[in-house]
């Protein structure tokens, strides 16, 4: 069995809580892929947490739910 070093379990964890793509941020966000141009929108003028790779869109998991977290206590 081969055994995993802490490099390639950091790897694999950021792997899997990078969303690449305006479809999958939009279906993370909104639950449809359907509103990849409001996922550029936001992008644009409201500050949501992207990066590109590229010329593809990407963002975090974890830093978009606290960004949402965020968001929601502003409103309180």
């Amino acid at each position: 069995m081969e055994q995993i070093t802490e490099s390639q379990y950091q790897a694999t964890e950021l792997a899997d809580d990078l969303l690449r793509g305006a479809d999958e941020i939009a279906e993370f966000i909104f639950g449809k892929r359907g509103g990849r141009r409001k996922v550029y929108y936001l992008a644009e003028t409201s500050h949501l947490p992207v990066f590109r790779l590229g010329a593809v869109l990407c963002a975090r998991r974890s830093v978009l739910l606290r960004w949402i977290s965020g968001q929601e206590s502003r409103v309180r």
